[in-house]
C-alpha cells in the first residue's frame, strides 16, 4: 500500500502508468518517472500529463541513478524485472512491484482474475456482462485496459472486480490473492521475454500461488499444462473440460454439476459454439455461478452476447468471400483455435513481429484447411521458411497488398486475418491492425 510521504517511481508512461502515478499522486506520495522513449518522443506523447502532475522525470533510459531515491518501484507489465537494473535497485533498498502487488491490500470488495495464454479479455468481460446480468456493479479491468489503479483511484464504486492478468502482471503480482483465480490455457506466447515454455507457465502460476481458504481455483482440464497446477489442498477447485469435471462440456452444451444440482447451458444458438467458445464460456459460468448468478440469468446474458472486436470478427461477405478479422490472435495457439471455425478454403494472413513463438505449430491446421498464406511483416520469412513446403505463401509489403492478394487467390471461401504475431512492427496495436484489415476490406469490397 502506498502512504503518504512515500517516495514512489513509476517505470513506463503508459495505461498502467498513468494510471500509477494518478494513484501514487492521491496516496500523497512523491513521484518520479522514469521511460525509455527518447525525450523528443517522450514530451511530444506525455508533455501535458507530466505539466499536469508536476512529476519529475527521466527519458530514453532507466537509471539507477534516478530511481534509487525511490522505496517502491511500480513496473508497468512491459517491463522486464529480469534485467540488472532490477538487480542493482533491490540492491539499493528499492522495493520492486507491479500494479498487482500494490491492488493486494487495497481492493476490498470480490476479485475474480482471468489468466491463460487466449480467450483473457473474452472472459473478462463476460464475467462482467453476467455479473451486471445478475444487477451487481462490476470493475472490469487489468491487461483488457483499464488498469486496476483506476478502481483503486474509486474505491467502493463497484461490488466486484474482475481482472485480466497477463503474464507480465502476474510474475510480479507480490501477495495479490483474488477470491475467484480462472486459468483457461497454456500454450506457446512471449517467449521472446519468457525464453520458454517452462518459464511462460511459471509466470502464469504466480497467481494462484496464494490461492487458499476460501478461495477458489477454476481449471481448464483438457489442458495438459493446466492440470500440473497445483493448488493449496485449502482452496475449492472447479474445473472445466470433456469429462469428470464440475462444468463437463459435451458438444455445444456444458452441464455444471455442484452442490448437488445439475445446469444444463446449451450454446448452439450463440456465440460461444465451437470447441473454444464452450470452454470459455464454461469457465465464465463456473465464476459466476459461485458468485450467486442463477442459471436464468446466466443463459439471459450468453445469449445476447456478442463477439469483441477483433476476435473472430465478420466483416463482410461479397462475391462469395467472407472476411473475418481475428487481430488478436498474436501467438500460434489462437490461430490454431481461429482455424477450428472453419472447414477449408481460408486464405490466411499472417505475420508481424515475431515473439519468440515456433511457427511449425501451424502446419497441421494450416495443411487441412488453407489454400494460401500471405505473410506480412518483420515475421515474413521466418513463416515461410516454417510453412512454404506444405502450403503457397507469398508475401505482401502492406496490409492493402495482402488484402488484394488474399482477395485474388481466393475462391468463394474464407479471406482470414490471424497473425500469430504482435503488431508493432507496422501498427500502433492489434487493433489498430485489425481496423485497417477492415478498411481495406471495405474499401476494395465498395
Amino acid at each position: 500500500m502506498i502512504s503518504s510521504g512515500q517516495k514512489i517511481a513509476v517505470l513506463g508512461l503508459g495505461v498502467s502508468g498513468r494510471a500509477a502515478v494518478r494513484y501514487a499522486l492521491l496516496c500523497g506520495a512523491e513521484v518520479r518517472v522514469s521511460d525509455v522513449r527518447p525525450e523528443k518522443q517522450f514530451l511530444e506523447d506525455e508533455g501535458q500529463f507530466l505539466k499536469e502532475t508536476g512529476v519529475d522525470w527521466e527519458a530514453g533510459y532507466h537509471t539507477v541513478s534516478f530511481l534509487r531515491w525511490a522505496e517502491i518501484a511500480i513496473v508497468s507489465p512491459g517491463i522486464n524485472t529480469e534485467i540488472p537494473l532490477f538487480t542493482d535497485l533491490k540492491r539499493e533498498g528499492v522495493k520492486v512491484a507491479g500494479e498487482l502487488a500494490i491492488a493486494a491490500d487495497c481492493i476490498n470488495v470480490p476479485v475474480v482474475a482471468v489468466t491463460g495464454t487466449n480467450g483473457k479479455t473474452t472472459v473478462t468481460t463476460l464475467i462482467g456482462k453476467l455479473l451486471e446480468g445478475a444487477g451487481k456493479k462490476v470493475f472490469v479491468g487489468g491487461n483488457i485496459g483499464t488498469p486496476l489503479f483506476e478502481y483503486l483511484c474509486a474505491p467502493g464504486s463497484a461490488d466486484y472486480v474482475v481482472a485480466e492478468v497477463s503474464s507480465f502482471q502476474s510474475e510480479n503480482c507480490g501477495h495479490f490473492s483474488p477470491d475467484i483465480a480462472v486459468l483457461l490455457n497454456v500454450t506457446p506466447d512471449h517467449l521472446d521475454r519468457h525464453l520458454n515454455m517452462e518459464k511462460y507457465f511459471q509466470a502464469k502460476k504466480q497467481l494462484f500461488r496464494n490461492i487458499g481458504k476460501g478461495k477458489i481455483a477454476i481449471i481448464n482440464y483438457d489442458d495438459s499444462l493446466c492440470r500440473q497446477l497445483q493448488c493449496s489442498p485449502s482452496a475449492e477447485l472447479l474445473s472445466f473440460g470433456r469429462a469428470n469435471c464440475t462444468a463437463s462440456l459435451h458438444g455445444d452444451s456444458v452441464i455444471v454439476s455442484r452442490n448437488g444440482k445439475t445446469e444444463i447451458f446449451d450454446l448452439r444458438e450463440t456465440t460461444f459454439a465451437g470447441r473454444i467458445g464452450v470452454q470459455n464460456c464454461a469457465a465464465a459460468i463456473l465464476a459466476a455461478s459461485s458468485l450467486g448468478c442463477s442459471a436464468e440469468q446466466i443463459r439471459k446474458v450468453i445469449h445476447g452476447f456478442q463477439p469483441l472486436p477483433h476476435r473472430l470478427q465478420f466483416v463482410i461477405r461479397k462475391n462469395g468471400i467472407s472476411y473475418y478479422n481475428d487481430s488478436k490472435a498474436t501467438n500460434t495457439g489462437a490461430v490454431i483455435a481461429a482455424l477450428e471455425h472453419f472447414d477449408s478454403s481460408v486464405v490466411l494472413i499472417v505475420g508481424g513481429r515475431d515473439k519468440g513463438d515456433d511457427f511449425r505449430l501451424l502446419r497441421d491446421s494450416i495443411e487441412n484447411k488453407v489454400s494460401l498464406v500471405v505473410t506480412i511483416g518483420e515475421a515474413a520469412d521466418l513463416l515461410e521458411d516454417a510453412l512454404s513446403d506444405i502450403v503457397s505463401v507469398v508475401q505482401a509489403e502492406t496490409m492493402r497488398d495482402a488484402v488484394h492478394k488474399a482477395t485474388q487467390s481466393c475462391d468463394k471461401g474464407i479471406v482470414l486475418l490471424s497473425p500469430a504475431c504482435a503488431s508493432f512492427d507496422m501498427f500502433r496495436s492489434y487493433g489498430h491492425r485489425g481496423e485497417e484489415f477492415v478498411r481495406e476490406v471495405l474499401d476494395l469490397c465498395g
